[in-house]
C-alpha cells in the first residue's frame, strides 16, 4: 500500500511539473511589416518601444526569412512548419486544407487551451481552437465583420483596438489550469492603411527621406523587376491616397490592380462610406485638408511620386503605431498576472514589405525587403535579455518551436527546424542555405513565379516560366541592383549555386 502511495503521489508531481513548466505561447504576427518600420532594427522612421521590449527583453533575430512572400501562404506555412508545395496553399486563391496536421491541433491534443483571434485569410474555418474569432477575409480597419467561432458578427470600433479586446478577453476567461496558446494576428499594416483616429495625421510635419534606390532602373533586371506594377507612382490616388472624387473624376492609375477587375474609382468611397458619421468628421477634418492641398498643388511627374511616398509613409507608419500600443496592453497584462515569467511571446510579420525600395510598396519577391521578416521573442526562463542573433531562421521553424518546447513529438515531416538550440545558445549545427518560392501569378502586382536559394553570400533566383535566371552578390551589392548570372567573373559562383538550388528543391521535395 506504501509503494501504491508512493508512485501515485511521483506520478501526480510529475503531472503537476510538466503543468508548471510547459509554456504558455503568445504568437503575435501583424501584417506587412517591414523590419526597418521597429525602431529596434532601424529607428531612423519612428519609435515602436512595445515591441522593441521584446528585443530588450530577449532575443532579435537579424536573419529571418519566409518561404513564400504572401499573405495567406505565409500563415499556412506557420501552422503547419511545411511548405507551400506540400501544405496545399501556395497563394491567397486557394483553400487551406483543415484536415492536416498543424501544431495548434497537436498542442490541443496535448493539454493546451488554444485561439486564433485576428486575421486568418485562408477560406476554411479554423481547427485545432478551442475560441477563434477572425476577420472576414482580408479584415478592414473599421467597423469589421468577425466569424465568432461559427457566427458572424459586426463590431463598431478600429480593427487592431478590438482584436487586442478580443485577445485580453480570452486571456481573463481562459481555463487557468490549462497552458494556452493564442495566436494573435492583426490586419495592420496591411493596406490600405487607414490610421486610428487618434493617430491621424500624427506624421504630417515628418519629411522620409527617400531610398536608396527609389528610382531603380531595373538595368539587368528588365524582365523581372522591371516588369511589375507596384511602384508608388502608380497608387490610387483614393484608395491609397484618401483623396475624394469629384463628380465625373476616374482613376487613372494602375495601382498594382492593371491585371484584376478593381474598380479604383469607388474602392475609397466604398470604404468611406462605411465609416460612422463619427468617424468621418475624424477623417474628414484632416483628409479634407490633404485633398485641397494636393488639388492645389497639381502635381506631377517625380514631385507627384515623392509625394505619394510621404503620404503613403504616414499613413503606413501611423498604423504601426497603433500595433505596437496594442502589443504594450498584451505585454503590460502579463507582467500585471504574472504570466510573464512562462509565457514564449513572439512578434513577427507574414512577410517584409516595400517602403519605397527599388520604387515599390507590397511584397512577393525574393529580394530582400519581402524576403524577410522581422522576428523578435521573449522567453525569459530560456533566451537571455538583449540577445541578437544572426542565423538563418525561417516562418518553418515556428510550428516545430512550440512543439519542442511543449512537450510533444513534432511529426517526422515537418521540414522546419526547433529555435530550442538557439534560444538556450547550443553549438549544435544549423542551416547554411535557405528555399523560396513564389506562386501568385498572373495576379496584382504582376510577380512572375519563381524561387531560389540564400546563403550567407549570394543568392539564386530562377523565374522557371519566362526561363529567366538572376545571381546576386549580396556582399557587394546588397541592394539586389546588378545580376551577375551571365558575369564570367561569377561562373564558378553560379555552377556551385545551381548545384544547391537542385539539391534543395530534392531535399524538400519540390515538385518540377
Amino acid at each position: 500500500m506504501k509503494k501504491l502511495f508512493v508512485f501515485t503521489a511521483a506520478i501526480f508531481l510529475l503531472l503537476s511539473c510538466q503543468k508548471e513548466t510547459r509554456p504558455n505561447i503568445i504568437f503575435i504576427m501583424s501584417d506587412d511589416h517591414a523590419e526597418k518600420a521597429i525602431s529596434a532594427y532601424d529607428s531612423t522612421l519612428l519609435k515602436t518601444p512595445n515591441i522593441d521590449r521584446l528585443a530588450t527583453e530577449g532575443i532579435r533575430f537579424e536573419n529571418s526569412y519566409i518561404t513564400n512572400s504572401i499573405c495567406a501562404p505565409s500563415r499556412a506555412v506557420l501552422l503547419t512548419g511545411k511548405y507551400s508545395h506540400i501544405n496545399g496553399k501556395r497563394d491567397n486563391r486557394d483553400t487551406f486544407n483543415p484536415d492536416q496536421m498543424t501544431f495548434p491541433k497537436l498542442l490541443q491534443e496535448a493539454g493546451y487551451q488554444t485561439a486564433v483571434i485576428g486575421k486568418w485569410h485562408l477560406k476554411s474555418t479554423p481547427v485545432g481552437f478551442d475560441d477563434w474569432r477572425v476577420l472576414k477575409g482580408q479584415g478592414r480597419y473599421y467597423n469589421p465583420l468577425f466569424y465568432v467561432n461559427g457566427d458572424t458578427v459586426k463590431y463598431e470600433g478600429y480593427t487592431t483596438d478590438l482584436i487586442t479586446d478580443f485577445a485580453l478577453e480570452f486571456l481573463d476567461n481562459r481555463d487557468k489550469d490549462k497552458p494556452f496558446c493564442l495566436l494573435f494576428h492583426h490586419k495592420a499594416p496591411h493596406r490600405n492603411w487607414m490610421p486610428a483616429p487618434r493617430h491621424i495625421g500624427m506624421f504630417k510635419d515628418t519629411k522620409f527621406p527617400l531610398p536608396e534606390t527609389f528610382y531603380d532602373d531595373y538595368k539587368t533586371r528588365e524582365k523581372t523587376a522591371g516588369t511589375q506594377d507596384m511602384e508608388v507612382k502608380n497608387m490610387y490616388s483614393g484608395y491609397d491616397m484618401k483623396i475624394h472624387f469629384l463628380e465625373g473624376e476616374r482613376e487613372m492609375n494602375t495601382g498594382g490592380g492593371r491585371s484584376t477587375n478593381f474598380d479604383g474609382t469607388n474602392s475609397w468611397k466604398n470604404v468611406y462610406s462605411a465609416l460612422t458619421p463619427e468617424q468621418k468628421e475624424v477623417f474628414d477634418s484632416y483628409y479634407d485638408q490633404v485633398n485641397e492641398e494636393y488639388r492645389n498643388a497639381n502635381l506631377s511627374g517625380k514631385e507627384l511620386e515623392e509625394w505619394k511616398y510621404q503620404r503613403y509613409m504616414e499613413d503606413y507608419l501611423a498604423c504601426i503605431v497603433s500595433v505596437d500600443e496594442n502589443i504594450g496592453r498584451v505585454l503590460d497584462y502579463l507582467e500585471d498576472n504574472k504570466l510573464d515569467k512562462n509565457t514564449i511571446v513572439v512578434y513577427t510579420s507574414d512577410q517584409g514589405f516595400y517602403l519605397g525600395e527599388h520604387g515599390w510598396f507590397d511584397k512577393r519577391w525574393m529580394y530582400e525587403e519581402s524576403f524577410k521578416s522581422p522576428l523578435l521573442i521573449r522567453y525569459p526562463k530560456k533566451i537571455k535579455p538583449g540577445r541578437v542573433d544572426d542565423k538563418f531562421v525561417m516562418n518553418l521553424d515556428f510550428a516545430p518551436t512550440f512543439l519542442d518546447y511543449a512537450g510533444v513529438d513534432i511529426p517526422e515531416d515537418v521540414q522546419g527546424i526547433s529555435l530550442r538550440s538557439i534560444f538556450e545558445e547550443k553549438d549544435e549545427p544549423w542551416r547554411e542555405s535557405m528555399y523560396y518560392h513564389f506562386y501568385a501569378y498572373p495576379a496584382w502586382h504582376d510577380v512572375p513565379k519563381h524561387d531560389g536559394i540564400r546563403n550567407k553570400q549570394f543568392k539564386l533566383i530562377h523565374y522557371y516560366e519566362i526561363g529567366v535566371w538572376e545571381l546576386f552578390d549580396l556582399e557587394n551589392d546588397p541592394h539586389e541592383l546588378k545580376n551577375v548570372h551571365e558575369d564570367g567573373e561569377y561562373a564558378r559562383v553560379r555552377h556551385s549555386m545551381e548545384i544547391k538550388y537542385y539539391d534543395i528543391r530534392e531535399e524538400y521535395e519540390v515538385e518540377d
